[in-house]
């Protein structure tokens, strides 16, 4: 109990306490997808808002301008959003899938061809990290349950996964790093 006083207390004191900082695997497109839109949001997005918040003030008494509340709250998400995208570069973790290239086994970058044995359906997914995935193009994140029952896996192998829709089982036909 001690301990959790001294800890409140230093809180309490303006004193700030971090986890420990988790490196976010990612690949090479992903991490230059997160530059792109960190300096899209630096220079172009902050200067749209400034000149809304300029041309927003002409207009008069700021108190019931909503053009003017609209551009601070513009504003106050971009700089959200480029906070946000300076911790995800700083904890990312680049890994090139293109060198696994000679790995028999699904690890992180892999694009893995898969069939549900019960429907006989096959898939594709590419396993990416949890900034760069969208299902509708076909990437998992490596923390998805599809992804860690793979994970380690070969050709030929099955991995049971458990779905919204019940345990799944896929047979794995095809491991490919691009």
């Amino acid at each position: 109990m001690p301990a959790r006083k001294a800890l409140a207390f230093r809180a309490s004191q303006g004193y700030r306490f971090r986890a420990m900082v988790e490196k976010n695997p990612i690949t090479p497109e992903g991490a230059q997808k997160l530059r792109d839109e960190l300096h899209h949001r630096k220079t172009t997005e902050r200067h749209l808002v400034s000149k809304m918040i300029g041309v927003a003030r002409e207009h008069g008494d700021l108190k019931e301008n909503a053009e003017y509340h609209a551009a601070r709250e513009r504003g106050g998400f971009n700089e959200g959003r480029i906070k946000e995208l300076e911790d995800k570069i700083a904890r990312a973790e680049v890994i090139d899938p293109a060198k696994l290239e000679g790995t028999s086994k699904v690890a992180f970058g892999a694009t893995v061809k898969l069939m549900n044995t019960e429907t006989e359906e096959e898939l594709t997914y590419r396993i990416v990290g949890a900034d760069e995935c969208d299902i509708n193009a076909g990437s998992v994140s490596i923390t998805s349950p599809l992804a860690r029952s793979l994970i380690g896996k070969e050709v030929g192998d099955e991995a049971k996964t458990r779905t919204p829709a019940g345990e799944r089982i896929f047979e794995i036909l095809e491991v490919v790093f691009k």
